[in-house]
């Protein structure tokens, strides 16, 4: 029986429940059942196919499930994504901005979209902690890949979101930008009780960032757990030796709890 729609203080960020998809017929996920709590950083693993750009697209309220519910902070999607929408917040680097505008031109955009009061500030803000302040009057087209990546972090935080989305937040970055784009995430998580959900073939990263993780075969979540729970429960080295277990077919049944 489905959970009433609420949004008390406990009702978790993201909540979903026999949550599928299915194209012609076929189903690219089916039986996902899973929590983000407010405050947690739960991370999303699996092959490529494996269902995670499906799973993200139904959270956003972007396709509608086939079957079962997915809810945001406790409001059905994509049904009343238009309740939420100015709650949560999305990055990816495979997603292009306006090549156009400048850096600030585009955050300028999005702030206002979300009704900011003082976008100017807020921009400035995220300009200095994502280091963008040179770049603030460049071209998006002329930013470098990593220099795009940090951009769309920063659209992402600039209405301050109670839920963050992010697929493969540090692409395209070298070691050291992107251990301090970690940092900057986990210290705003910490500080804004935010909950993250957040795919990722960075397995370290993983490790890192996240308190919970699933993980995704065939369509389905074969294995969740905390980073260290997983990997004692596969007898592996860490986080990548799970997935490859996991990737080469020798989990093929939902793993319970």
């Amino acid at each position: 029986m489905l959970k009433p729609a609420s949004s008390t203080p406990a009702e978790p960020a993201i909540w979903a429940r026999g949550l599928g998809k299915a194209y012609d017929g076929r189903f690219a996920v089916r039986g996902l059942d899973f929590e983000v709590p407010r405050g947690r950083i739960v991370g999303l693993l699996g092959t490529n196919g494996a269902g995670k750009t499906t799973t993200i697209a139904m959270v956003l309220g972007l396709l509608v499930p086939s079957e079962g519910e997915v809810r945001v902070f406790g409001h059905p999607m994509p049904r009343e994504r238009y309740r939420v929408l100015h709650r949560m917040n999305f990055s990816s680097p495979y997603v292009d901005l306006p090549a156009r505008l400048t850096v600030r031109q585009n955050l300028t955009v999005y702030a206002r979209l979300y009704g900011l009061r003082n976008p100017a500030e807020r921009i400035r803000t995220l300009a200095r902690e994502l280091d963008l302040e040179a770049l603030l009057d460049r071209p998006t087209g002329r930013l470098s890949a990593g220099q795009k990546t940090r951009l769309a972090l920063a659209k992402a935080l600039v209405n301050e979101p109670e839920l963050l989305v992010l697929d493969e937040p540090t692409a395209s970055l070298d070691p050291d930008t992107a251990d301090r784009l970690r940092r900057h995430l986990a210290a705003w998580a910490r500080r804004s009780g935010a909950a993250v959900f957040m795919a990722s073939h960075n397995m370290p990263e993983v490790e890192r960032l996240c308190h919970q993780v699933l993980v995704m075969h065939g369509g389905r979540i074969v294995a969740r757990g905390t980073p260290t729970e997983l990997v004692r429960r596969f007898g592996a080295a860490d986080l990548e030796g799970v997935f490859l277990t996991i990737a080469r077919g020798r989990v093929r049944e939902p793993a319970a709890g």
